[in-house]
């Protein structure tokens, strides 16, 4: 299965409640996700919650901080606005655009800033979801997902991703 399917699955949902409330010992917590070391390079030199500033998250309306993820072994951030939509930002060091399996009718083609993109959505599906690639080297990609709340209006959530892989593509090596 495509990485981005298990980001568009998980994007924007809220967090399931603790157990247990007040007992620290009985809350679940989020698998520890290790910070970029100092002499790391490339991706592996960027925190994917750290690219989008306040500014960004402002321009992009998104209202909250980001949290770190573990998404299938990727580093990633989600940003969920409650009642919105969520945004997850996840770095692929495995797959440049040309390794993934996608299904080719829900791809374009596109450019963002210098890199080359790809857009995939299910327009027929109208879900309310959507996802923009950004090609990284040969051999990567970081994954901009939108999930709208209440999984309708797929254009807004291409809308959506577009705005964030536009903020994003300048900050990446």
């Amino acid at each position: 299965m495509p990485l981005f399917v298990l980001l568009l699955a998980g994007c924007g949902q809220a967090p399931a409640s603790p157990a247990a409330a007040g007992h620290a010992s009985t809350r679940a917590t989020a698998p520890a996700v290790p910070p970029p070391s100092a002499t790391a390079t490339g991706l592996a030199a960027l925190d994917p919650c750290a690219l989008l500033s306040p500014q960004d998250r402002s321009a992009a309306g998104v209202t909250v901080l980001g949290k770190p993820k573990d998404i299938a072994g990727a580093r990633a951030c989600d940003w969920t606005v409650p009642g919105t939509f969520g945004v997850t930002v996840t770095f692929d060091d495995k797959h440049g655009l040309d390794g993934l399996d996608l299904a080719t009718k829900n791809v374009t083609k596109t450019t963002v800033g210098t890199r080359p993109a790809l857009k995939v959505a299910d327009k027929k599906a109208a879900d309310g979801t959507c996802a923009v690639l950004l090609g990284v080297g040969g051999g990567a990609n970081v994954q901009i997902d939108v999930t709208n709340t209440g999984f309708s209006d797929t254009p807004l959530a291409c809308r959506r991703a577009g705005t964030v892989a536009g903020l994003v593509e300048p900050k990446l090596p």
